[in-house]
């Protein structure tokens, strides 16, 4: 397979122009775990690690590479193994907040054209709203388009109920209603997932990704698990991310569904992923208006008439907050960076000093 059937492109050429005539090669990560990684170079691939340097420099999680990725790498002589020296500057990258206290991003899958969110059709949690929204504001962070993806229609008896409330929730986002047992409106998927495009999984543990793989695969790649009786939650069967090479000439991402999904960007995610209540405020008569509870407020005016859902609104205050307080911890931690960077400056002149 060559690297343009990988998603290669002028953009990642341009920039690689600065590693040429040096024995490095680039390659996309197809797989991660544990430290390692799988690379597709042109024709073959190899098992990796970051050079010592690379992680020496890494200032955060968020540098290292991810599925999805090019990096520039060094084979190793007479062995399929490769040293990872670079990541090739991303065209887009979903990212979420790494699980912990930590303020730091945690990339799921880069260089992704589409992005399909997941919802299962077949009742309990695998379709919600709220959660739609909050992953539409992570894609709007990302650079990719996102696509609303409703499975398991098959096991559904009120589809024009949670169709109505997809496309509210993800207000001009494509919707695909599919089955991924039956195949019912998987041809409508592919076209997203052309020759050398990329297209990346996102959703809950139960909402059948890994059977919505194997369905566009056409073979039985990923383990499918069952849903518990009781509150029909999946198991988690996906436990690593991966890149797949589709028979339509496209690449597939497949993520572990998360349970803790938060927020990372600033909020303008919130503005892109609501544009409704956005077009409402730009019709306020407040310029600075928070549209808390402001007489005269628009967004206000459309809650009391109906024409907002109360459950989208306070959605979108929600986002906003969170994403404030994301944005408040980054800052801090950069200046607390930027202080202990200072300190071994100012002790390393000392000490110079003192040797004279």
């Amino acid at each position: 397979m060559n690297l343009s059937e990988m998603g290669w492109n002028p953009f990642f050429d341009e920039r690689f122009r600065q590693f040429e005539n040096q024995d490095l090669f680039p390659a996309r990560v197809g797989k991660e775990g544990r430290g390692s990684y799988q690379l597709f170079f042109e024709g073959y691939k190899a098992i990796a690690e970051v050079s010592g340097r690379f992680r020496h420099d890494a200032r955060s999680q968020e540098e290292f590479p991810a599925v999805g990725d090019w990096v520039v790498a060094q084979m190793l002589t007479d062995e399929k193994k490769a040293v990872i020296q670079a990541v090739l500057p991303r065209k887009s990258a979903f990212i979420r907040q790494s699980a912990g206290s930590r303020a730091e991003g945690q990339v799921i899958a880069a260089n992704v054209d589409t992005v399909f969110i997941v919802s299962g059709l077949d009742g309990g949690r695998n379709f919600n709203a709220r959660r739609i929204e909050r992953y539409l504001v992570l894609c709007a962070e990302s650079g990719a388009s996102p696509v609303a993806v409703l499975n398991k229609v098959d096991l559904c008896e009120n589809i024009g109920e949670l169709v109505s409330e997809a496309e509210l929730a993800a207000t001009g986002v494509p919707i695909c209603v599919v089955s991924a047992k039956t195949g019912e409106g998987l041809e409508e998927l592919f076209s997203w997932a052309k020759k050398g495009k990329t297209v990346a999984l996102l959703g809950s543990s139960g909402v059948g990704k890994s059977a919505l793989i194997n369905a566009m695969l056409g073979s039985h790649e990923q383990t499918v698990g069952a849903v518990r009786a009781d509150d029909l939650r999946g198991r988690h069967t996906t436990t690593h991310r991966e890149l797949f090479f589709l028979p339509s000439g496209g690449m597939l991402i497949d993520t572990p569904g998360m349970r803790e999904l938060q927020l990372w960007g600033d909020e303008d995610g919130v503005d892109m992923a609501f544009p409704d209540i956005e077009a409402l405020a730009e019709n306020c008569r407040f310029h600075d208006c928070n549209h808390m509870g402001n007489k005269g407020c628009a967004v206000e005016q459309a809650l009391s008439d109906g024409s907002l859902d109360e459950g989208r609104y306070y959605s979108y205050v929600k986002l906003q907050k969170e994403l404030a307080y994301s944005t408040r911890r980054l800052e801090q931690k950069h200046r607390s960076n930027s202080k202990a960077r200072w300190k071994q400056i100012k002790k390393a002149y000392r000490k110079e000093q003192g040797n004279k």
